[in-house]
């Protein structure tokens, strides 16, 4: 069976290699050179890198006898794109839903620096969050937004009158837009060490000195070690997923008793990686072993 997958991501990398290994002959279509160094070289895997517009797409599949969309759950347009390119090609499509990020909450711990049964800080002076993305749990620590402008409105609530930092973890695409939003001297941006993401900041208007430029994944320990060393108050990131470290960012924020904006995930759905993985090895005619 012929398999093109378009990735870029922990899930993508993993079932890529599980397929190849199954006997799939799989293509991973990722948009960077650094997208392909995380792939990677398996033996039954090959990579096409490069940004790929709808009739690129429509042009691989033809040669194709399924295709999965792995990209991340925030890449909206591109699974638009690749639904159309499916659709144009007569392939079908299987997409890849991320585990879900509000399963990834962390407990919270009532005391010093937690959060009180109202919904409070401990010592009453922050008020209760209200959640705005529908269906997902408010905490007194995480605020929800539906969409970047609502994580910029919240994170100038939570910073006004304090002298702390905002941490960004959203990747260098909205780096402009934070840049133009929010307080440049008070913004720290956590990106990959790649000239892309670099080239981003500083057109952000970011100085040297207010960059991290480091490779995942972050552990809760690591995220808490920066947290406190540039002195953070508010931390921005997307509800990404266990998978996408989003666990960990919010304990770090829970042990430095720091707010978490939290912009929530678009609706995405479709099949979990072990349903996916299970469907292939179906159509392929194997079980997956026990």
């Amino acid at each position: 069976m012929r398999i093109l997958i378009f990735g870029g991501t922990t899930e993508s990398r993993q079932l890529s290699a599980a397929l190849a290994d199954a006997g799939a002959a799989v293509t991973v279509s990722v948009v960077s050179a650094y997208g392909a160094q995380e792939q990677g070289e398996h033996p039954g895997v090959a990579v096409s890198v490069g940004p790929k517009a709808t009739e690129d797409m429509a042009a691989m599949l033809e040669e194709m006898d399924l295709c999965i969309d792995a990209t991340h759950p925030f890449a909206v347009k591109v699974t638009e794109n690749i639904h159309q390119a499916a659709e144009e090609a007569g392939v079908e499509r299987i997409r890849l839903r991320r585990e879900d990020g509000a399963d990834a909450i962390p407990d919270q711990n009532p005391g010093k620096g937690g959060t009180d049964s109202n919904g409070t800080d401990g010592d009453g002076e922050r008020a209760a969050c209200v959640d705005a993305a529908a269906g997902r749990p408010a905490d007194g620590r995480i605020r929800w937004a539906k969409d970047r402008e609502e994580a910029a409105e919240f994170a100038r609530e939570e910073i006004d009158c304090r002298t702390g930092r905002i941490l960004l973890t959203t990747g260098a695409k909205d780096l402009s837009f934070y840049g133009e939003e929010l307080d440049r001297e008070k913004l720290i941006a956590r990106v990959l060490p790649s000239q892309d993401s670099i080239r981003a900041c500083e057109e952000a208007g970011l100085d040297h000195r207010n960059l991290v430029a480091m490779q995942g994944p972050f552990s809760a320990r690591l995220n808490t070690a920066l947290i406190r060393e540039y002195q953070i108050d508010v931390l921005i990131t997307k509800e990404s997923g266990v998978r996408g470290g989003f666990r960990d960012k919010l304990e770090a924020c829970r042990e430095c008793g720091i707010t978490a904006v939290v912009i929530a995930r678009p609706e995405d759905p479709g099949l979990t990686y072990e349903e996916v993985l299970a469907e292939c090895l179906r159509r392929m005619g194997q079980e997956e072993e026990e």
